[in-house]
This record gives structure tokens, C-alpha cells and sequence, in this order.
């Protein structure tokens, strides 16, 4: 499949792991105008060296400048803009109408691609903004592959057309979400998002029909929930996930697909990439799932993209029934009402810095507990199906240790398997 790879980049370590692990392009933002400014992000100083490291591996790097913008914030837009438009960067994702005017007038020659956040949800929207200069459309995540496939026939075909496929789902409509500013005063679409749809709330005095309710564990104010008599929804959606179904929306017209989870962690990173990559490469789509459901997430749902077909009926999952073992009997059940957390079957436990093939031993950066005799699984490029036992664990001293201490000290431990830097060591959970 010729769709483009689009991975998350929260920090420089998550860029690295997001090429080295397959992605096309990346996506990455600045401290400001961000959406995920609580990422720990990039500095524009630093962009130049960090996107010619991405472009000499053959990859793409987007910058989000996709909050809403206060007047008062229009002369640091001004300079962010300039700043960008010497940086190298391959495109901006935006939002505002103004950032899309002052982009044309600073930077005319960098390509713009538009939010979903500007929930484009028809043809007519699509090729209006087609016609201020934007070049590719990120869908709102509403629509369904039929709605794309008919959007994608009446919109000029220079028009690149984007769609999340994997990660966290807004309660909202295509992001726009008032909830976190209600109840901890943080703006979601000025890139300060508590992500309130993800807490796990307790009840205060068990009353059925009306009762308060706050974050569990966390003290502070309490809110109110009333129940009617279809019961209370309480904000607890599923984590996307389309990778059984790449082909399908390449056949919609879908130019890129897009991983969220800028604030993941690298094990997510290179696991959720290193998954669509073996997918897009015809990699068995049971081996594919399989590395999906070793991330953290919450219970998979295919979303909206097939409301009105058969395969977002409970029962079959499509042509792989298989799958419903891994995404339920209802895969397009948006909201979870049984469980409010994540599950995740692996956990990272180290990262690759070195292997020495005469020695057969690695150097690795722990990052989480492990001991002798625990079986360690490799996360290597296209390359899951690997482990080893740990027999032996020596210290930047030299000395023998019978357990990895935490946090990020430098260890050399026995493997027989062949490693290369930059793999990652998992374990079971």
C-alpha cells in the first residue's frame, strides 16, 4: 500500500523512534501554539538540525500550529511563522483562519494542512479550504469511509485527504472539547487538555437517580450527575483503531493515515508504528493486533468509520471474525461502560544503547525494573517475534547485580540474540 505514515513526536527521543520504526513523516510542535503544549516539544532553534535529520532518513516533518489564537498572541504568531518558514519544515498543520491568512503572507511557499479541529465534514468545506491555500484536509473523525470516498470524488484531486487510525478519541466533536475548561480551568484547543474524559470518577453517597461526582483519589470539587431513564454516560470512550482495515481506506481515497499520542511514551511509539508499518507491508494482520494490544490502551473500536455497514454490527468483525477476540463482540461501540481504564500486556524495560555480536552482550539504558531469569521480549523494526532469557546483569562497575535498578542506569547484560541500538527490551505484564 502506497498510504503515508504520519507518527506522533513528543519529544527528540519519540522523533528518533518514530523513523527508525517505519514512520513516513512525523508531527511534532512547538512549546507554543500547540495542542499538546504539556508535551515536552520542540524549541524553534532546534528545528533546523532535527528536521535535516528526518529529511536524510527520508522522512517528512509537519509542525501543529493548531490552537485558537488571542489578539494579543498575533505579533509571537508573527514570529513563530518566520521562525517555521526558515526551518525546513515539509508542511504546518493549522487550524485558525489566522494563522492560514498570516501563513500565506510569511510563509507562501510552505504547504499548509488543515486540523481536524476545523471538523471538515463535507466536500464543500474541503474545497473552500482548498481555495485559501490549504493542500491537505485532516477529516474530522466523525465520518465514515463512504462519506470520504464520496467527499474525495467531488473535491479537486491535487487535494490530499488525512485520517486518524489509531489512538485516543476525544468526547467531543473532532476535538472540541469544553469539559477540561470546565472543571480544572485548562483550554483543550489552546493545547492545556487534563483529558477529564479519561479520569476515573467515584460517586459520593450512592444515590441512584442524582449524585456528585469528582476524579477518584484526587479530592477537590464535586459534580454533579443526574440519571434519566436511559442512565448516565459517563465520557468513557474507546482508543481507535483501523489497522484490519488499511486497504479500505486507501480505496476511500485516504492519501495518510495518522497515529495519535504525542504524549506517549517511546514504547508506544515504536510499538504502534512498528505495527501499521508491518501492516501496510502485508505483515498477517493476527501478528499485527497482537503488537496493538501489548500498547496501553483502552478497549478498541473501529469509530465511525463503518456506522452505516455491517462491520460496525456486534457479532463479526467484517470477513475476520477472529478479531472479535481482541476487540469485542461490538468493534464499533464508541464508549466503554464497564471498565474506565487501560490495559497493556508489555511494558518497556530497556533500551538498546549497544551489542557487542563476540561477547554476545548488550549495553543497554534501563528503564524499568528486571532480574535474572526474566524472559525479555525485542522490539526490533519489522522484527517482534524475538526474546531471551536474562542470565547475566553487570553494572557500570563492572560488578554482577542479580536485578536492573530503576531508573536509566547504564547496564550490560548477556543476549544471544542479536541487537542493534535503538531496539527496545519488553517484558509481560
Amino acid at each position: 500500500m502506497k498510504l503515508e505514515l504520519l507518527a506522533p513526536a513528543g519529544n527528540r527521543e519519540r522523533f528518533d523512534t518514530a523513523i527508525r520504526y517505519g514512520a513516513n513523516a512525523v508531527y511534532m510542535g512547538l512549546p507554543a501554539f500547540s495542542l499538546r503544549n504539556l508535551a515536552d516539544n520542540f524549541e524553534a532553534e532546534t528545528l533546523p538540525e532535527t528536521i535535516a535529520y528526518a529529511h536524510g532518513h527520508g522522512v517528512k516533518v509537519y509542525i501543529t500550529v493548531n490552537s485558537f489564537i488571542r489578539d494579543g498572541e498575533l505579533e509571537e504568531l508573527k514570529s513563530t511563522l518566520g521562525a517555521l518558514r526558515e526551518s525546513g519544515a515539509d508542511a504546518l498543520i493549522v487550524n485558525d483562519p489566522a494563522v492560514i491568512r498570516l501563513s500565506r503572507r510569511i510563509a507562501p511557499d510552505m504547504p499548509l494542512h488543515l486540523s481536524t479541529q476545523a471538523n471538515t465534514l463535507n466536500s464543500e468545506a474541503a474545497s473552500f479550504w482548498y481555495d485559501q491555500g490549504v493542500s491537505r484536509i485532516v477529516l474530522a473523525r466523525e465520518l465514515t469511509l463512504d462519506e470520504i470516498k464520496l467527499i474525495r470524488s467531488r473535491i479537486p484531486k491535487e487535494l490530499e485527504l488525512e485520517m486518524f487510525v489509531h489512538g485516543a478519541m476525544c468526547v467531543s466533536f473532532s476535538g472540541r472539547c469544553l469539559l477540561s475548561n470546565y472543571i480544572d480551568g485548562r483550554d483543550s484547543n489552546r493545547g492545556e487538555c487534563v483529558q477529564p474524559c479519561r479520569w476515573n470518577y467515584e460517586l459520593e453517597g450512592g444515590r441512584v437517580y442524582h449524585a456528585n461526582f469528582r476524579e477518584k483519589g484526587k479530592g477537590g470539587e464535586w459534580f454533579t450527575v443526574e440519571e434519566d431513564g436511559r442512565g448516565s454516560f459517563l465520557l468513557n470512550s474507546r482508543d481507535m483503531c483501523l489497522a484490519p482495515y488499511l486497504r479500505e481506506i486507501e480505496e476511500a481515497g485516504v492519501s495518510c493515515i495518522k497515529i495519535e499520542g504525542r504524549m506517549k511514551s517511546i514504547l508506544y511509539v515504536a510499538t504502534a508504528v512498528n505495527a501499521y508499518r508491518m501492516a501496510l507491508d502485508g505483515a498477517p494482520i493476527e501478528v499485527v493486533m497482537r503488537e496493538l494490544m501489548r500498547l496501553s490502551h483502552r478497549p478498541y473500536t473501529t469509530g465511525f468509520a463503518f456506522r452505516e455497514s455491517e462491520k460496525c454490527r456486534g457479532g463479526t468483525y467484517g470477513k475476520e471474525r477472529s478479531l472479535n477476540i481482541l476487540y469485542g463482540e461490538n468493534p464499533g461501540e464508541l464508549m466503554e461502560y464497564e471498565t474506565g481504564g487501560y490495559t497493556q500486556e508489555a511494558q518497556i524495560s530497556a533500551v538498546v544503547i549497544a551489542y557487542d555480536e563476540q561477547k554476545r552482550e548488550a549495553l543497554i539504558e534501563q528503564r524499568n525494573n528486571f532480574k535474572l531469569g526474566d524472559t525479555l521480549g525485542i522490539l526490533a523494526p519489522s522484527d517482534v517475534a524475538r526474546s531471551f532469557t536474562v542470565t547475566a546483569i553487570e553494572n557500570e562497575a563492572g560488578e554482577s547485580v542479580p536485578a536492573a535498578p530503576h531508573p536509566k542506569e547504564r547496564l550490560r547484560i548477556a543476549c544471544p540474540e542479536k541487537l542493534s541500538p535503538g531496539d527496545i527490551l519488553r517484558k509481560d505484564v
